[in-house]
């Protein structure tokens, strides 16, 4: 647990409202009938903190509490009657509740949410069975009494129904709550979190997300348990009527109504369970109804919980007493290129070459992974040596995303046949979870951040037990990489550059022998890609060895010391980055044959079929569009172009009328010719993977009204310009595609509805060459058929060679806008694309 003043300030607040809490009951200012009222909601307290917690911090809604409360007061019963010490009772209830929610937590791993309360309420009605059944133990229907348990700590003897017990219900009430607030600030706490979050991403760092549950559901029970024992003492008498599946669903009802996963939260909801008898008695309605109705309007007008609720005033008076902690918050993001986004000045200069005499720290031979019939790498041999970067290419569908797979554990179910060593060891017989501690560091391809923790928790949680010393390293390491002014905040506030910087920032934690890199210069603009490829070498020069696989060739070329070309799971090529690519297997698998592109069609249209006028708009305070004056011309391909966060898919969202801007209008039917039909394929597809290439297409359709022969003639018109490898593949799931086939499913899926205007956001995204070629040739070919198409990319070269004219965004507004064809826009387009120097790129318009 994490102990400073701020922690131990708060969790003081617990024993001092417990202390202050029995001075008034000993004084007598609170009637001795409601004394047994506060015991109970004191004790209700530790059961609902103990459910909200895990609900909130593993993502696991049980409702089998009830059975594990039953544990507690019947251990509590049965040690009265036979002389048990109070501590032996105690340590009796809270032992068997962490062995049995042990097994749930772990059990239950492998299910989802729905499964686990399923899992949960089985083992509530088995325990309630039980309880009436074992009448020996328990009494069954009749119950059990709770006489006395005495103290061989010193506290004396606590007699069933007395006032003693209340008094320890509201002391432990109070220490529990204290414990859960550095628990809350504890490297458990975001290791709870991270498994949750992103479970194979936790898997890389050493987390296991099924050891987290048991981990989580054992204490969460303990909890209980003991909370169980306090209730038998309070109210001297044990029955099964108050464990029923009825107190299980108001439990969580309690949780949502104070807030999942807060420690005040924890106590509203105590007081809630406390006194609702007596709100349903004063209202005239039963219980459960009156449940139900408290539950429905938290859910609609609080759905955060009433704590948080009410807590937000408080947090508002905070900021604006404390203004210039807020400005500093609101101007953390970090420019591009600024002097604390790079590596300290005395870090090694980068070393460009690998000496051949390296010893071999990783060693892959005649490995092949398949998946059923399916066979995603094939006898597949390379070795890395220390201090070398080794780059893989190869197309989509290659093998080379299961090729680090296989260096991470994270195969899933796929067949794994050869032999692999790590630094002397095997690797293939490792767990995935312990690669970490082998000395492995990966990232993913979209950043694969925990988004329930902030920037500096996301590194953080690679350490089981934090100190002072891990949180000093970490903050130098998000120096190092240009995150420290952003280390408070969560990976969501942040733009996807800086979340690229996050998930490698994680990766380097440690200090790894081997660096795994899954396209990290995808989706980054060149300034980013640039201040990327300086960690790499840095890192590099350091001694790490590092595996990078990426499709945007000059970065990775540029960090690489070795190329190793994969296709259809098998090496095809290796070489130098000089001359891989003269290799011609390689050349004509990735990066396509020259030529063989379709013209764009001369003759377009002056119509305007979209008009934006003085269009912004902002998430959150941020600026993503502001000012933008737009047309789309009938006919025209119009790229959109600028770097990343520059605000294309925003644009694309306005033009496809998804998004309602905050400011301008978006007008569609100028000129008489009626409102324009539109339709968007987004950025990263959103396919329904689970659906069939045929049934993806029929949803759209059916969403646009489009059904019987209708349907049938635009499914069979849509189906003709896919390739054919796809029309023979239709009742294909979408998710057996490769990338380039899933970009084709996305586009002829919103063709399906016969737009007027086909809006494509980064087509060419996280696809080799080849493909984009042909993406790009059948997205030009939609133009000779009259379609306006509008295509939303990042590079500028592209854009300029497949449309008619090109606007480029710079920050949210149009920097210029042109027709390739002119020879000065090229220059002015450049120019406004990386500075966004308006005044000299208006002339291109």
């Amino acid at each position: 647990m994490v102990f400073n003043r701020s922690v131990l300030a708060k969790a003081a607040l617990g024993p001092a409202a417990g202390a202050v809490l029995m001075a008034f009951m000993a004084s007598g200012a609170i009637p001795a009938y409601q004394m047994y009222s506060v015991a109970l909601a004191a004790v209700y307290s530790i059961v609902v903190l103990s459910v909200g917690l895990l609900a909130g911090w593993s993502g696991i809604w049980s409702v089998g509490h009830p059975a594990f409360f039953a544990i507690g007061a019947y251990f509590a019963a049965y040690g009265s009657g036979h002389d048990w010490p109070l501590e032996a009772v105690m340590l009796g209830a809270v032992a068997t509740g962490a062995v049995l929610g042990t097994f749930l937590g772990y059990a239950g791993a492998r299910f989802s949410t729905l499964y686990i309360a399923l899992l949960t309420l089985a083992f509530t009605m088995v325990s309630l069975e039980l309880i009436n059944r074992w009448s020996s133990v328990t009494g069954g229907d009749q119950g059990a009494p709770v006489l006395q348990l005495r103290s061989v700590l010193g506290l004396g003897t606590l007699a069933g129904g007395g006032t003693e017990p209340q008094y320890l219900a509201v002391g432990a009430a109070a220490v529990v709550l204290a414990l859960a607030v550095p628990a809350a600030a504890s490297g458990l706490r975001m290791r709870l979190v991270a498994a949750k979050s992103h479970p194979l991403a936790a898997r890389t760092i050493g987390i296991a997300p099924e050891a987290q549950s048991a981990l989580a559901f054992a204490a969460s029970a303990a909890c209980t348990s003991f909370a169980g024992v306090l209730l038998g003492l309070i109210t001297g008498f044990v029955s099964p009527d108050p464990f029923s599946l009825g107190f299980g669903i108001a439990l969580v009802a309690a949780c949502v109504l104070g807030g999942v996963g807060t420690v005040l939260g924890a106590v509203a909801g105590g007081a809630y369970l406390t006194w609702n008898p007596s709100l349903s008695s004063a209202v005239g309605l039963p219980q459960p109804v009156v449940q139900g109705l408290v539950l429905i309007g938290v859910l609609l007008f609080l759905p955060g919980g009433a704590v948080p609720f009410l807590a937000r005033p408080a947090r508002a008076l905070l900021r604006r007493a404390l203004p210039r902690r807020e400005e500093r918050r609101q101007a953390a993001a970090l420019p591009l290129g600024s002097p604390s986004a790079d590596l300290p000045v005395d870090t090694p200069p980068p070393v460009r070459t690998a000496g051949a005499d390296s010893p071999a720290l990783l060693r892959l031979e005649h490995l092949s992974v398949a998946y059923g019939g399916l066979k995603a790498l094939e006898d597949a041999s390379l070795s890395v040596r220390q201090g070398e970067i080794l780059a893989v290419i190869g197309p989509n569908g290659a093998g080379k995303t299961t090729l680090l797979n296989v260096l991470s554990g994270l195969t899933g179910n796929g067949r794994v046949h050869g032999s692999a060593d790590f630094a002397g060891r095997p690797l293939l017989r490792t767990r995935a979870t312990a690669r970490r501690r082998l000395g492995i560091g990966r990232t993913f391809q979209h950043a694969e951040v925990f988004s329930e923790l902030t920037v500096a928790e996301n590194v953080l949680c690679t350490r089981r037990r934090i100190t002072a010393g891990h949180r000093a390293s970490v903050a130098r390491l998000l120096d190092a990489v240009g995150l420290a002014d952003v280390a408070d905040r969560r990976p969501a506030e942040l733009p996807f550059g800086l979340q690229k910087r996050l998930d490698l920032a994680r990766a380097m934690a440690e200090e790894p022998r081997l660096l795994v890199l899954d396209e990290p210069f995808g989706g980054l603009d060149a300034g980013e890609r640039a201040l990327l490829a300086d960690h790499i070498r840095r890192l590099q020069a350091r001694g790490t060895a590092v595996v990078v696989i990426d499709h945007v060739l000059d970065d990775l070329f540029s960090v690489a010391h070795r190329v190793l070309a994969f296709d259809f799971g098998r090496t095809i090529g290796e070489g130098t980055p000089d001359t891989v690519l003269e290799v011609p297997e390689v050349r004509s698998s990735y990066l396509g044959t020259a030529g063989g592109k379709a013209e764009l069609p001369e003759r377009v249209g002056e119509r305007s079929v979209i008009r934006l006028r003085g269009v912004g708009h902002t998430y959150g305070g941020v600026v993503a569009l502001r000012d933008v004056d737009l047309d789309v011309r009938e006919g025209v391909v119009l790229g959109v172009t600028g770097a990343n966060g520059a605000g294309k898919s925003t644009l694309a969202g306005v033009l496809h009328g998804s998004l309602h801007p905050a400011r301008g209008s978006r007008v569609t039917d100028i000129g008489g010719g009626g409102t324009a039909r539109t339709s968007l394929a987004p950025e990263g597809r959103a396919l329904f993977k689970t659906l069939s290439l045929r049934e993806n297409l029929e949803v759209a359709a059916y969403a646009a009204g489009i059904t019987g022969a209708p349907l049938r003639e635009r499914l069979e018109e849509t189906t003709e310009w896919l390739p054919p490898r796809l029309r023979d593949r239709m009742s294909t799931s979408a998710a057996a595609l490769s990338g380039g086939e899933q970009q084709m499913l996305a586009i002829a899926r919103a063709l399906i509805v016969g737009p007027d205007v086909l809006i494509v956001d980064e087509p060419a995204l996280g696809l080799a060459p080849a493909l984009v070629d042909e993406v790009y040739d059948r997205l030009v070919r939609l133009a000779h058929d009259g379609l306006t198409v509008v295509l939303l990319e990042q590079l500028l070269s592209r854009a300029m060679s497949v449309c008619h004219e090109v606007v480029v965004l710079h920050e949210g507004v149009v920097a210029a806008q042109g027709r390739p064809g002119d020879p000065s826009f090229a220059v002015l387009a450049e120019a406004a694309y990386f500075s966004g120097d308006r005044e000299t790129a208006a002339t291109a318009t």
